[in-house]
């Protein structure tokens, strides 16, 4: 089973020739190359969705009680139909009222959210809950109280969790740390497969296709998985990217 994470870059006017309208075909192909059965995308905004939605006829998308805002970027899953069946879905806020809408807390710039599905996989009948984030890109302490949220929430789940998203924080930093608790039962796919840190993990290059900063975005999968295979993704066409961030995807199946 494949899983991909893709921060898409929200759609900004003045990202020029990178402005989304350029480049969404391209984030189209890449998601139609390697064919994800889960796929989580960050910074999604309204009409970059429904583009996706449009696009992507084979994957049905989750957005629980969303209604049209042109501001919000949310973190959004999409699932392949013929591999997945959604049976409930639903979004909540990482921060102390976790139900208020666009509520935030510490010292997070901007609210984020966890957005969240109970789906069956088809060829083995069984059940997991795959979910997406986006932790703060400012707040140091908001980002580790948001993994914080998101690690009790994992260790509550009776199901296996795959867990992925742009965190903007590197593998040593406290975020990590306490989503990979034993608790948790989640483990890093890049670690269970590549180990050491290099060049070739980071995932943001802002559009100019050199690794840049570190590895941010993640894929954190149940013990109840094996990690066949974890890879950024560094497709290029002509020159161009489909996002400021490399997709990361990690090849999975259940232990027995």
């Amino acid at each position: 089973m494949r899983i991909m994470t893709f921060n898409l870059r929200f759609e900004n006017d003045r990202d020029g020739e990178n402005a989304w309208i350029n480049r969404r075909e391209l984030v189209v192909e890449i998601i139609d190359r390697y064919q994800p059965a889960i796929l989580g995308t960050q910074e999604g905004k309204w009409t970059q969705l429904t583009y996706l939605r449009d696009q992507l006829p084979e994957y049905e998308i989750v957005m629980p009680g969303r209604t049209p805002d042109k501001k919000i970027q949310c973190p959004t899953l999409f699932f392949r139909k013929k591999d997945c069946t959604i049976e409930a879905g639903r979004d909540f806020w990482l921060s102390k009222t976790p139900d208020v809408h666009l509520s935030k807390d510490w010292d997070s710039a901007f609210p984020r959210m966890i957005s969240l599905a109970r789906i069956r996989i088809e060829k083995s009948y069984r059940k997991i809950i795959a979910a997406v984030t986006h932790l703060d890109n400012i707040g140091v302490e908001a980002r580790f109280q948001q993994a914080k949220i998101i690690s009790k929430w994992a260790d509550q789940q009776k199901s296996p969790i795959i867990l992925m998203g742009d965190f903007n924080d590197d593998p040593a930093s406290r975020a990590h740390d306490v989503l990979t608790l034993p608790k948790t039962r989640l483990c890093d796919t890049w670690e269970m497969i590549q180990g050491s840190e290099c060049e070739e993990s980071y995932t943001h290059h802002g559009f100019s296709g050199v690794p840049q900063l570190s590895r941010m975005d993640w894929i954190l999968a149940d013990l109840s998985f094996k990690v066949k295979d974890a890879r950024v993704i560094h497709d290029e066409f002509n020159g161009r990217y489909p996002s400021d961030h490399f997709p990361y995807l990690a090849d999975i199946e259940f232990l027995c």
